[in-house]
């Protein structure tokens, strides 16, 4: 009986989210039928692997609209970092067609995830490396027991490289601006397990001035020290603050002076 007052009652919230569409949504995002889920207002179709953390992934940014938040502009130039499946990529594209994103996820599985709800979109670009303060460098990825949306990286150094057999490069913030030409981020999102505390430690005067926008989920819980790091960063500059959900938004005054 539970189970059944469970499904109506989602099934309600669904269509009064989607329209009519929205029932059937829920019954599949329910199931084992989630490898292509068509959601209203969203152009292609998104794929997700059942049983997997994707089901929540995905219900934080189409049900309870996680990156929903009012912006004075439209960005045309947009960074994810922490992509995972892909879907904060397909989510902006909908919103700003007219943005070009760069998506990038390190973990292998879900990186082919990325490809596979991405491939549709011209717009975006996809890279398989850690987001890092270091050029050139190596991850491993850890899996700490939280499913799909919850590997953490660990930085390899240069005498144990040879004994990695699973090497992910990283790729700076500023190496992404360089190599695409950009001169201003408009949007940056940062969801990268704890790798934020190194992200914002060294290296971020060549970019976070540049940035518009900033989007970050801190991973205090899973690596101490994150916010810290990122709010002695964000205080050398004129950024005004506020959050959604588990989000903090940065925005950077000396943009829209």
């Amino acid at each position: 009986m539970r189970k059944l007052w469970y499904s109506l009652l989602g099934m309600y919230y669904y269509r009064k989210k989607f329209g009519k569409g929205g029932g059937n949504l829920f019954r599949k995002l329910n199931s084992s039928l989630t490898n292509e889920l068509f959601v209203p207002g969203i152009k292609h179709s998104i794929s997700l692997r059942p049983n997997t953390s994707d089901i929540p992934t995905f219900k934080q940014l189409f049900y309870e609209s996680e990156y929903e938040f009012s912006l004075d502009f439209k960005p045309r130039t947009i960074i994810d970092g922490g992509a995972n499946i892909g879907l904060a990529a397909v989510y902006f594209s909908n919103k700003y067609p007219n943005a070009r994103i760069y998506s990038v996820e390190p973990e292998p599985s879900n990186f082919e995830m990325v490809k596979l709800n991405t491939k549709n979109y011209p717009n975006v670009s996809a890279f398989n490396s850690a987001l890092s303060a270091n050029d050139g460098g190596f991850i491993e990825i850890q899996d700490v027991g939280l499913g799909n949306w919850g590997f953490m990286t660990k930085e390899v150094s240069q005498e144990n490289l040879e004994k990695s057999s699973s090497l992910i490069p990283t790729i700076s913030i500023s190496e992404i601006m360089k190599d695409n030409n950009i001169t201003v981020i408009d949007l940056l999102k940062i969801d990268i397990e704890g790798a934020e505390k190194e992200l914002f430690e060294n290296g971020y005067e060549k970019w976070l001035p540049k940035t518009r926008v900033l989007v970050v989920e801190l991973h205090d819980r899973m690596k101490p020290g994150c916010s810290k790091s990122v709010f002695s960063a964000i205080c050398q500059y004129d950024f005004s603050f506020s959050h959604k959900g588990e989000n903090l938004i940065f925005t950077n005054n000396a943009h829209f002076s």
